[in-house]
């Protein structure tokens, strides 16, 4: 059974690839795509490209601080804030281009704070915490967005169940949301029996961390949304707040389709959830946003990783050499 599972996600995932594709082709039938994406890209101004690279830099800071609340909260203090900032860089950038199978890089983390004395068990708690982490600013700005803004789920009418596009179910979905959220944070502050799960005990963080969590989780997606936001033309632009909306659903269909940097199917929902707009200008800013969140960062990421194996192959071969000088 678990073999086929390991075959079957990676197939969902270009399932819904092919998918998004297929359906991206029909929304741009009949139009010249290559040529009104590049005018549209030539038109963003330099500042515009300049606010889009601070919210890079805003969403990858906030990124890192998950992983510094995470080892706040296992008592680990010894660690710089440059190891945790390149190792939490490092990680999203590979996980955010490979796709959500590799759990948030948890791979790629126990090679980097194993270096640092943290065992299996620290590392898996890092892990989860951080995810947790991203899951909890998601529900948090996807609850207020549909308490006070419910209609903006009516923009994906056709890509959605009737229900959820339904005004009351919004709000109604979006207040149980909340509730979630006002739940972890009494738990936190009552400080509510930890759970058992096999090996693992889940106990609620101290409140200081869960008030670091509510903060540095809705900073992350505020500054990936800013990307787009400011990619895209100023005229027709419908506000910060609806591109915030739309950018929660598409991310998280993204994340469920288990497509690879929710390729496709994140472009396919925002054109969908964007009418007003222009299809080539709405595909240009993505564009952007992929440049500035996924594809640079992958690319320092990449060499990031060859510096470091390269750093732990020199330094265990000092080691083997100081040992065989010792004999």
């Amino acid at each position: 059974m678990k073999r086929a599972l390991d075959y079957f996600w990676p197939a969902l995932g270009m399932a819904a690839v092919l998918a998004a594709f297929w359906l991206l082709a029909r929304e741009f039938r009949g139009e010249s795509v290559r040529h009104d994406v590049v005018a549209a890209l030539q038109a963003i101004p330099p500042h515009r490209y300049f606010l889009a690279a601070l919210s890079t830099l805003v969403a990858y800071a906030a990124l890192a601080w998950y992983d510094r609340i995470a080892l706040l909260h296992l008592g680990v203090k010894h660690i710089s804030w440059f190891f945790v900032s390149v190792c939490s860089f490092t990680t999203y950038a590979l996980s955010h281009n490979i796709g959500a199978s590799v759990f948030s890089g948890a791979m790629v983390r126990y090679r980097a704070y194993s270096s640092k004395g943290l065992d299996a068990a620290q590392v898996a708690i890092l892990v989860a915490l951080c995810s947790f982490t991203f899951f909890l600013g998601t529900i948090l700005l996807g609850g207020l967005v549909l308490v006070f803004e419910p209609h903006q789920l009516q923009r994906l009418e056709g890509l959605l169940p009737t229900a959820l596009t339904n005004v009351d179910t919004s709000r109604f979905l979006g207040l149980g949301l909340l509730a979630m959220v006002a739940l972890y944070a009494t738990g936190s502050i009552l400080r509510f029996k930890a759970r058992q799960i096999g090996k693992f005990r889940l106990e609620y963080p101290r409140p200081e961390i869960t008030l670091r969590q509510m903060i540095a989780a809705p900073m992350e997606l505020l500054g990936a949304a800013g990307i787009i936001y400011f990619a895209l033309p100023a005229e027709g632009n419908p506000g910060f707040f609806v591109i915030l909306a739309v950018f929660l659903a598409s991310f998280s269909a993204g994340l469920v389709s288990n497509a690879p940097g929710g390729l496709g199917v994140f472009e396919l929902v925002f054109i969908k959830a964007l009418p007003a707009l222009a299809k080539s200008k709405v595909l240009a800013a993505l564009l952007v946003f992929r440049l500035f969140y996924l594809l640079i960062p992958l690319a320092i990421a990449l060499v990031v990783v060859i510096l470091f194996e390269r750093q732990r192959l020199v330094e265990r071969s000092g080691e083997e050499n100081a040992d065989k000088t010792g004999d």
